[in-house]
């Protein structure tokens, strides 16, 4: 009976950890989830209160800016960096890059393409902006650093909104051809989703932070 109280316990405890290199392998960094709703989005104030705060703080940190105005509904950890997540259901993607370019100008803003913008700043900010794929009306706004792109992002989603010549400027001469070798054998990451798999245990997330405001770098909170 011991022997089998035993076995029944170590095969519980293979589920729990996972047996064997590659019992990981399947599990995602942005698996399909429902912990973003639409509920996490809302936000008291109206579309113009929204907007005059934020053309009334011009010149003010942009994530400070984004983190006090928009809710915060996760962080992607890479190597060493952090991006953070934030979400509205008030601005689709062009308008609220627009907005944020007049509140201050990108050295480069990217075309409109496939639902997702980027602006790039000279503080070693990108701002990725882009429609949800399951939240209808809802446009998340990613905040990363240089450092966090050039470790972690897939050259082949850059190529879609900048040129070569222009992101191995930014990041390094030869980084899209050195950073395409590395990612033909290893998953990259391509933008923030929700409905899309990653198998790349460089990246975690922290969902789950609900409706809170005020927590991104530099805010001051």
């Amino acid at each position: 009976m011991k022997k089998i109280n035993y076995a029944i316990g170590l095969f519980l405890l293979c589920l729990l950890v996972g047996c064997g290199s590659n019992s990981l392998s399947n599990l995602s960094a942005f698996s399909e989830s429902n912990d973003i709703s639409e509920d996490d989005l809302k936000v008291e104030e109206s579309k113009d209160e929204v907007l005059n705060q934020l053309q009334s703080n011009s010149g003010a940190n942009l994530e400070a800016l984004i983190s006090n105005h928009f809710p915060f509904v996760d962080s992607v950890t890479g190597e060493d960096t952090t991006a953070n997540v934030y979400g509205t259901l008030l601005f689709e993607v062009e308008e609220l890059a627009d907005i944020l370019s007049e509140i201050e100008q990108p050295d480069e803003k990217s075309d409109f393409i496939d639902g997702q913008q980027i602006l790039m700043y000279s503080n070693d900010q990108f701002i990725i902006l882009k429609e949800s794929e399951e939240i209808p009306d809802a446009t998340f706004i990613e905040v990363a650093s240089e450092q966090f792109v050039r470790d972690n992002y897939s050259p082949n989603f850059l190529t879609t909104y900048f040129t070569i010549r222009m992101l191995d400027s930014v990041f390094g001469n030869n980084w899209v051809t050195n950073r395409r070798s590395y990612c033909s054998s290893n998953d990259c990451y391509g933008g923030y989703s929700t409905s899309r798999s990653y198998n790349n245990g460089n990246l975690s997330t922290n969902r789950g932070m609900g409706t809170f405001r005020g927590g991104g770098p530099s805010s001051g909170k």
